[in-house]
């Protein structure tokens, strides 16, 4: 069984993967790659961090560096089965559930705060680990926060990962998933016009690809879209360049290249890329479910999200942006218990229970 400290140990290792050499040799390294046109004003990006999320950045940064990679993925995916925790948080319950047009069954897991509910919402969560690892239950102590706090079913969605499957079966993978929740409301306790898609990092960008699938499709309502700091664009550090001092930090230009590339089949930022695997490459966001997006002021993908974010209005779809000064990617995992955090995750929380409400 995982403990905490050995978690908190694999996220560390996973995030720090991408790069072999040192803080420093990337800082500058990364600057000096970014450069376009003139020369650009020096900002020390340790500078920008919020004080808070500070300690825990230069401790991550102090360690060694590790590769990540086809040839180190298979260790970075290592992840021992989470431990349940103690009541009265909602114990997960895993299920397989059918797959999409003949596609392998799904694995989910489900976490229920008041069994025997009637009536109540969802989110169906999708998890993060740049479309390349991770799993369900290795975000089980978030989630179970999540479904007491927002009074809602959660179920976590196991979709297949790249680069073993392109785009777009793990799209298929989280809309049977949605199809599912769905189809089985009633014995969920889940009112079908209450059901909201989620996700973080890279599963922010699995949630908003599959609301505009659902969108697309008209078979399932979906009533909203939270996003935080998700994955939208795979030009982002391929061929759109971003200041040097966004995203120094956690997640890099180098493995958002190798994060889309797995996902997509073809290089990031390749011309043309199979429809509807890149959200901000999708040209009509009208119609989609409101939204809210969450992100960090030098996270790699402020201003893809941003941009998102004022599509999206331009759109007439009601979203709420939030831009969380001095955040780094993944801050609130990093630094669970920090002021900024706790704010971050009010803000959010307040959005799902007040977009979710029965009218």
């Amino acid at each position: 069984m995982m403990t905490g400290p050995s978690r908190r140990t694999f996220l560390r290792n996973f995030i720090q993967g991408g790069l072999a050499v040192g803080a420093a040799q990337r800082l500058s390294a990364t600057a000096s790659a970014r450069q376009s046109g003139g020369p650009q004003r020096h900002i020390d990006p340790y500078a920008l961090v919020n004080p808070e999320l500070l300690d825990a950045l230069k401790t991550l940064e102090a360690q060694p560096q590790h590769p990540l990679n086809a040839e180190t993925l298979q260790i970075a995916r290592s992840v021992p089965p989470f431990p349940a925790l103690p009541s009265p948080a909602p114990q997960p319950v895993s299920e397989h559930i059918p797959g999409s047009n003949g596609a392998p069954d799904v694995g989910v897991v489900i976490f229920d705060p008041a069994p025997k509910s009637t009536n109540r919402p969802a989110i169906l969560y999708i998890h993060g680990g740049g479309y390349i690892a991770m799993s369900a239950s290795f975000f089980a102590p978030e989630l179970q926060r999540m479904a007491v706090d927002c009074g809602c079913l959660v179920v976590s969605v196991d979709y297949r990962l790249a680069p073993e499957t392109r785009f777009p079966g793990s799209l298929e993978d989280n809309y049977a998933a949605l199809r599912w929740i769905y189809n089985n409301a009633i014995s969920l306790g889940v009112d079908r016009s209450r059901i909201a898609i989620a996700g973080a990092s890279a599963g922010g960008g699995h949630a908003a690809a599959l609301a505009i699938a659902a969108r697309d499709r008209k078979e399932i309502p979906v009533a909203f879209q939270l996003l935080i700091y998700p994955m939208l664009d795979d030009r982002t550090g391929s061929t759109r360049t971003v200041p040097p001092h966004i995203g120094t930090f956690i997640w890099t230009a180098e493995k958002n290249v190798f994060g889309w590339t797995s996902l997509l089949g073809v290089p990031a930022g390749s011309a043309v890329v199979p429809a509807g695997a890149v959200p901000s490459r999708v040209e009509n966001l009208a119609g989609l479910p409101p939204a809210f997006i969450g992100v960090g002021s030098i996270d790699l993908f402020v201003e893809e999200d941003i941009d998102y974010a004022k599509r999206l209005i331009a759109a007439g779809v009601p979203t709420e942006l939030y831009v969380v000064p001095g955040a780094y990617h993944a801050f609130d995992l990093l630094v669970p218990n920090a002021a900024v955090t706790t704010r971050f995750n009010q803000t959010w929380i307040t959005a799902v229970r007040t977009r979710l409400k029965r009218s």
